[in-house]
C-alpha cells in the first residue's frame, strides 16, 4: 500500500514561520531612524565633554559652566564658560540641526565644587529628543523614557 504525502508537516510550517520572524526582526533593527542614531551619538559625545570639563574645572578650581547657544543667536552649538583657553573644547554639534536646552536654568554648572546639584539637558533633533542628567554627585548619563524630557516650547 502506497501513501501519498500532500502538503507540509506541522514542523515544517513552524520552521518557516520561525525563519520569517527572525528575518523580520533583523530587518526592523537594521532600519533604525537616522535622526535617533545621530542624537544618540551627540548625547554620548556631550556626556563625555561635560565630564571632561567638570574634571578640569575641579582640578583647576575654576568656576565653569556649559551653555547651549539659542537658535535666535544665529549660531548653532554651545560654549564652555570659564574654562582655560588651553582646554580647546569643541563648540559645535556633529550633526546639523541639533539644539539643546538646560531644564530650569540657563547653563549647566560644572565646577569647581565636587557637588554641583541635580541638572538636566534635553537634546532635540527633528522630532526626537534625548535627556542627559546628573544628580550632582554622579556623572552625567542618558536617561531613557519620554517622561524624562519636558515638553519643548
Amino acid at each position: 500500500m502506497k501513501f501519498r504525502h500532500a502538503g507540509f508537516t506541522l514542523i515544517e510550517l513552524m520552521v518557516v514561520v520561525a525563519l520569517i520572524a527572525i528575518a523580520s526582526a533583523v530587518a526592523s533593527l537594521a532600519l533604525r531612524d537616522p535622526a535617533s542614531t545621530r542624537l544618540e551619538h551627540e548625547g554620548a559625545r556631550l556626556v563625555a565633554l561635560l565630564e571632561a570639563a567638570r574634571s578640569e574645572a575641579r582640578a583647576t578650581g575654576l568656576a565653569a559652566s556649559w551653555e547651549p547657544r539659542a537658535a535666535q543667536e544665529g549660531a548653532e552649538g554651545f560654549r564652555f564658560v570659564g574654562m582655560p583657553p588651553s582646554s580647546e573644547l569643541p563648540t559645535q554639534w556633529l550633526a546639523a540641526g541639533v539644539t539643546a536646552e538646560v531644564l530650569g536654568a540657563r547653563a549647566v554648572v560644572l565646577g569647581p565644587e565636587p557637588l554641583i546639584g541635580a541638572q538636566r539637558v534635553v537634546l532635540h533633533l527633528e522630532a526626537q529628543s534625548l535627556t542627559l542628567a546628573t544628580d550632582g554627585l554622579g556623572p552625567f548619563t542618558v536617561i531613557d523614557g519620554e517622561s524624562a524630557a519636558a515638553p519643548r516650547s
